[in-house]
């Protein structure tokens, strides 16, 4: 049924910032394995933050949000068919060991195999014109249905970190959030926190996302200048802007709003989709006694900031961390994404080809102000309505 060459083009890591175009062979499969045709894959911050700081070893192919078609099955392969499209899961633990049994399933160290591959070491692959499915992340594929696009399916994996990371926090319906930081995650963060029946305070630098935010629900949105280190009256800095020790006032238009909307109360919870260091200090100001922080972005290792501690133990604000996904939460995320309750076609904003991808990767670590999710697309992709 398909015609599948010998070899295929993948954009390979070598180092640091070192992207190159290369030939490689095309994958092959086991007897309980698939091989799926790349439709598009999506630009992760996470690949960034290798590509850029090379903390992973080179070669390999990179990119996880992957979605394309099945152009082969292995022979003891049940439940999927030759043809389907479908959305992929490079990440599923064990459910039997002792983190899994404490459903910190990112812990797990079968999850912390990726079980898709294009070549090398096996890194998601979705930079590349052809991966294998390897049997242990099988429970995570998706098929697409046929009104929706590889787009879509492309989204399924973060889209599913975020409920992941929003089913952590003890939220009742008509609490009060902050989501600092409005880019793809932060605004898949409003929406979702949205349909759960929150009133969501969005910031952002950019006037054009906090647009999305409100498209997307929220019930404010606040745009936050930047701050030189220290200023009085800023709020989130960018990435590696640093910041004095001292706890910021917060961004006094937010601690209004906040003041107004909680009668006083405080944030119920606050969401730092941003890894900013002034932003967590101000928002572990403005939430309230009993009250959540959530950490989302800060994946660089060695980052630290001084916080408040006495915060922390007397006024029992939690603070928390949320990373990667939950395959139990595919079909939940699928229901989401495929019904367009949170539209996933309205964060992508760029498509680059296969043999772009250093500069879709670019484009997403320097975001201009129009752009929201980037793609690395191998299909024209469909934006049809319901």
């Amino acid at each position: 049924m398909f015609t599948i060459p010998k070899t295929m083009r993948a954009v390979v890591y070598r180092g640091p910032n070192e992207l190159r175009l290369e030939t490689l062979p095309v994958p092959s499969i086991g007897p309980e394995e698939l091989l799926v045709k790349v439709a598009v894959c999506g630009v992760c911050p996470t690949d960034i933050k290798k590509i850029q700081h090379g903390t992973v070893a080179p070669p390999r192919v990179l990119g996880h949000e992957t979605a394309g078609t099945i152009v082969r099955l292995g022979t003891q392969v049940k439940g999927f068919k030759l043809g389907e499209r479908v959305g992929l899961h490079h990440h599923v633990p064990c459910l039997k060991c002792h983190a899994c049994r404490h459903h910190a399933f990112a812990q797990c160290a079968q999850y912390k195999c990726t079980g898709i591959t294009a070549g090398f070491e096996p890194a998601g692959g979705g930079y590349a014109e052809y991966v294998r499915v390897m049997p242990f992340v099988l429970p995570g594929v998706v098929r697409i249905p046929g009104r929706n696009s590889f787009a879509e399916g492309a989204m399924l994996e973060p889209v599913n970190t975020v409920l992941k990371a929003i089913r952590r926090l003890n939220l009742i319906e008509g609490d009060t959030v902050l989501v600092a930081g409005q880019g793809p995650i932060g605004l898949m963060f409003t929406r979702l926190l949205v349909l759960r029946g929150m009133q969501v305070v969005a910031t952002d630098l950019m006037a054009s996302r906090l647009k999305v935010a409100q498209e997307f629900g929220a019930a404010h949105a606040i745009q936050i200048r930047r701050s030189r280190p220290g200023a009085a009256d800023g709020a989130a800095q960018e990435p590696g802007e640093k910041v004095s020790s001292a706890t910021p006032e917060p961004h006094s238009r937010l601690a209004k709003v906040v003041k107004e909307v909680t009668r006083g109360r405080g944030l119920d919870a606050a969401v730092l989709a941003v890894p900013s260091a002034r932003a967590l200090k101000e928002a572990q100001q403005l939430v309230r006694g009993g009250g959540e922080l959530l950490l989302f972005s800060h994946t660089l290792r060695g980052e630290t900031t001084a916080l408040d501690l006495a915060a922390i133990c007397m006024d029992e604000k939690d603070l928390l961390g949320s990373y990667s996904a939950d395959f139990r939460l595919q079909q939940e995320v699928a229901r989401l994404v495929f019904s367009r309750k949170l539209d996933a076609h309205r964060l992508v904003t760029h498509e680059f080809p296969l043999e772009q991808t250093a500069a879709a990767i670019a484009l997403a670590a320097n975001p201009a102000g129009d752009s929201l999710k980037i793609i690395v697309s191998q299909e024209p992709q469909r934006k049809e309505g319901p």
